[in-house]
């Protein structure tokens, strides 16, 4: 047997395996069914000292790895901000494996430089932007912030007659940073990265977590210094998006840069029912979204775009003998984000991208965000349940009134009887100081079939958990 046999039915047992794990349902179940210690104990060994068959290692790492997933692609997940994969994605994903493509130059992958440029049109596109925008595609929105902060770091001290390329930061003059006390944890790791942590001026919220405009404009009267500003796009928790037009327009009256943080927000610019929602958006100077969330591209995919392509090359520009570059102004996908070691991700966005169209975008953005809606307006009803935020996208914040006050441990029931019956998975945030359960709708598979089941489950978990409370344990099969 040739080793390109050998690998074709290595491929092929994956394949087979694949196609039961999806045929069977097994992604279906949200119940993670392995602990710690058990995968701990599959898992821990030494390093053998000989090789094993590629066969058998693969066969091992189903067995003892399929126990230990959390099935975050399926339709009643509802935790963090996941989406799922679509099909057409999975299988161009396999397909961008098997390439095995660095795209990062044209010269190590030109079919991946021209799609990304193709791509880099149809996001530009879709999200409303101007036409001059230049994209990058990113390991996720955490590097995407990152690469549109450094543009931002880039030309604001450029303005202020500074080259931090040359110089570096010691004796610039000192930015200042306005980001709202409800920004995502990457925003602050990619200032701290940037080594600006120190010029960093919080914004109060309102009680849907969007920058308040009277503390932003107060921010902006008591400090100096070239400006950055960090708005965002669809609030982790709640989904508010800040009021991006007056952010936009007090900013660039001081010559300051707005970047965007859009991690799945940035996605209702192309949903007909929610777009109003995001006004504005196409005034920012950067932007950072996700694929991988609403989109439902597999993991990993990050997206950065900029209204400012000179400052976007400038801050992660690469050269070096050995590199063969584009001429002639041809586009290189190195040049716009930071990793250069990169797989091709502008395959897969191509090919999610051109299989939903844009009226498939439209219709999985609108449905997810009906479907919260309906998830909200459902859970609202049952005595015990509030819902606490304005849902204007796809993120329900919810809170569970427990009988003794202790809110806290009453939530840690309902979420551990909803995660062990399967239905469905939730994950607890803390909303101003109140613990509550947040619940986000962004898988493609997702129907009212499915919400209603989660709300079954929810209702029921809320129940039990209060009855156990009054030692009068119901089981969760009456309510669900």
């Amino acid at each position: 047997m040739t080793e390109a046999d050998r690998t074709a039915s290595l491929l092929t047992t994956v394949a087979r395996y694949s196609e039961r794990y999806v045929r069977d349902g097994r992604s279906d179940s949200t119940r993670v069914e392995a602990d710690r210690d058990r995968l701990r104990a599959d898992f821990v060994r030494p390093l053998p000292r000989r090789g094993e068959d590629p066969h058998d290692v693969v066969s091992e790492l189903v067995a003892r790895g399929e126990p230990g997933l959390l099935h975050s692609g399926a339709p009643t997940f509802l935790g963090f901000v996941m989406g799922g994969a679509y099909p057409v994605a999975v299988a161009t994903e396999w397909l961008t494996s098997v390439w095995d493509q660095c795209g990062a130059l044209y010269a190590t992958s030109p079919v991946a430089s021209v799609v990304e440029e193709t791509v880099t049109r149809w996001l530009i596109d879709l999200f409303g932007l101007p036409s001059g925008v230049s994209v990058g595609v990113t390991t996720g929105c955490a590097t995407a912030n990152l690469t549109g902060l450094a543009a931002a770091r880039h030309a604001v001290l450029a303005a202020a007659g500074w080259n931090v390329d040359d110089d570096g930061l010691i004796g610039a003059p000192a930015p200042r940073i306005l980001v709202s006390k409800g920004c995502h944890v990457t925003v602050s790791r990619a200032i701290r990265l940037l080594g600006m942590a120190g010029q960093v001026y919080p914004v109060d919220v309102d009680d849907q977590g969007r920058m308040s405009l009277p503390a932003f404009m107060d921010r902006l009267d008591t400090t100096s210094g070239p400006l950055i500003v960090c708005a965002q796009v669809g609030n982790v928790d709640s989904g508010s998006v800040d009021p991006l037009v007056d952010i936009c327009r007090l900013t660039h009256e001081r010559g300051g840069w707005v970047h965007v943080d859009a991690a799945f927000g940035m996605w209702a610019a192309a949903g007909p029912t929610v777009s109003r929602h995001v006004s504005g958006l196409a005034a920012a100077d950067s932007w950072a979204t996700d694929a991988h969330k609403w989109l439902n591209v597999p993991y990993d995919c990050g997206i950065a775009l900029c209204a400012h392509p000179d400052a976007h090359r400038a801050a992660l520009r690469t050269s070096a003998e050995y590199l063969t570059v584009a001429t002639d102004g041809d586009r290189d996908p190195v040049d716009y984000s930071p990793d250069m070691s990169r797989r091709a991700r502008s395959l897969v966005l191509w090919a999610t991208l051109r299989h939903l169209g844009r009226d498939g975008v439209a219709e999985l953005i609108d449905r997810c965000c009906r479907l919260a809606r309906d998830l909200a307006s459902n859970l609202d009803g049952e005595a015990g349940i509030t819902v606490v935020n304005d849902v204007v996208l796809n993120q329900v914040l919810v809170r569970f009134d427990a009988p003794d006050g202790d809110t806290a441990g009453h939530l840690s029931r309902v979420v551990d009887i909803v995660q062990r019956c399967g239905t469905g998975w939730a994950s607890p945030t803390t909303w101003f100081g109140q613990p509550t359960l947040r619940l986000s709708v962004c898988n493609w598979q997702t129907d009212r079939a499915d919400i209603d089941r989660c709300i079954a489950a929810l209702i029921g978990a809320h129940r039990e958990a209060t009855s156990l409370h009054h030692s009068a344990s119901v089981p969760l099969e009456e309510f669900v």
